[in-house]
């Protein structure tokens, strides 16, 4: 027997009508998550790379002076960019390495360099944070 309101609207037909959109929300959702898990897991062939290598204090030190004291001082103690001396505790490798090859805020330029500089230079940054 069908169920049906005074009205003689059917009961399961306002039901289904107010689940529909919340179905295909969950639907949407579902497929943004899977998705984002499917992608967030792939770590970039640069990056890996970089993060491999054992990086050398010493050449991380001239790269950082050769390139980045202009903006970041003699001593990563800020000037135009940001003081740099504890980088390596605020923020991690990868996003370290993004915000150097990519420039991601501006005046920041982008750098090209090999894995290894790119190594070095991350050891060197380190080790400000260690003094």
């Amino acid at each position: 027997m069908k169920s049906t309101s005074s009205i003689g609207i059917d009961k399961h037909e306002t039901v289904n009508k107010r689940l529909k959109p919340l179905m295909i929300i969950s639907a949407i959702s579902c497929s943004i998550i899977l998705l984002w898990i499917l992608f967030a897991g792939k770590v970039d062939p640069y990056i890996e790379a970089s993060l491999t290598k054992q990086g050398s204090i010493d050449k991380g030190s001239r790269l950082f002076r050769m390139n980045c004291v202009g903006c970041h001082g003699i001593s990563a103690q800020g000037l135009v960019g940001p003081e740099l001396s504890k980088v390596t505790s605020q923020l991690t490798d990868e996003r370290i390495i993004n915000q150097v090859v990519k420039g991601l805020t501006p005046p920041m330029p982008s750098f090209e360099m090999e894995s290894q500089s790119m190594a070095d230079l991350l050891a060197y940054l380190h080790s400000l944070n260690q003094g």
